[in-house]
């Protein structure tokens, strides 16, 4: 039976996963900065068949306490089997109004929060001689995107760690799952900085006609389940990832025009 800790659990992808992990009787320890949206979610959870639930509302902002929060987390179940680095925010600023503190708090949040938390799990899972993080990135991870600059590069740098991760403990029995979102119908352009740090307060057209969350979260616990290394998750808007891959030129061109909200 799978432990799994998941931090973004309160909504979107992290709370359709934990609906999903339930469904199977796994043991959850759900991570939120709102702790009523997150008991909301584990309620859901334990009337869906958790073996377990245990919820750990924090602010990943404050990287000081990562360290305590996932010791509490490892001792919840005496143990972690995945770990699914899902919490993250997104911008709508360009590159010159968007302020170095709004840099720093993207980066806080969807960056070093993932990082410290992995550094600090990585040893009690090579003990164990087994563990594996499922992390959110998303296509912006791919390719620069307009009005998305530290949400990109926050992402494209979650690939570099992880990837390098991956490498060196592969052997130990630790994998790595990239999660590529697409368009994945959530709130995350809701709660994106706008100018001046203030939530964007919208629900864009490609993320309201994206897959819905539920969909999403099918196929990301197949991918886990099944050791995948990346898995892809949207509908076309993921050709983009492989045009970049194939015709970088070209896909440059596509990203200057795409509407990026």
């Amino acid at each position: 039976m799978l432990t799994v800790w998941i931090t973004g659990a309160s909504s979107g992808i992290g709370e359709a996963c934990a609906c999903r992990y339930a469904e199977e009787g796994a043991k959850l320890i759900l991570t939120s900065s709102s702790a009523e949206r997150l008991e909301t979610v584990a309620s859901k959870c334990r009337g869906l068949g958790a073996s377990g639930v245990v919820a750990l509302p924090y602010d990943l902002t404050c990287l000081d306490g990562i360290d305590d929060l996932s010791q509490r987390a490892w001792d919840s179940f005496g143990g972690i089997d995945v770990v699914m680095l899902n919490a993250g925010i997104s911008q709508r600023t360009n590159v010159e109004d968007t302020s170095m503190e709004m840099v720093r708090k993207i980066m806080e949040i969807n960056y070093f929060a993932p990082v410290s938390i992995a550094k600090f799990l990585l040893p009690k899972m090579k003990e164990r001689g087994k563990g594996r993080f499922a992390v959110t990135t998303s296509i912006a991870g791919r390719f620069g995107f307009p009005l998305r600059c530290g949400y990109s590069s926050s992402k494209f740098a979650l690939y570099g760690f992880f990837e390098t991760l991956q490498a060196e403990y592969h052997d130990a029995g630790i994998g790595v799952t990239i999660i590529c979102p697409g368009r994945v119908c959530t709130n995350i352009s809701r709660y994106a900085l706008d100018k001046g740090g203030k939530p964007h307060g919208t629900l864009d057209p490609g993320q309201k006609n994206g897959m819905s969350s539920e969909a999403a979260a099918k196929v990301i616990t197949r991918a886990i389940a099944k050791g995948r290394r990346e898995v892809l998750v949207g509908r076309k808007e993921l050709l983009m990832v492989y045009i970049k891959r194939f015709f970088p030129g070209l896909c440059a061109c596509l990203a200057r025009k795409i509407k990026p909200m």
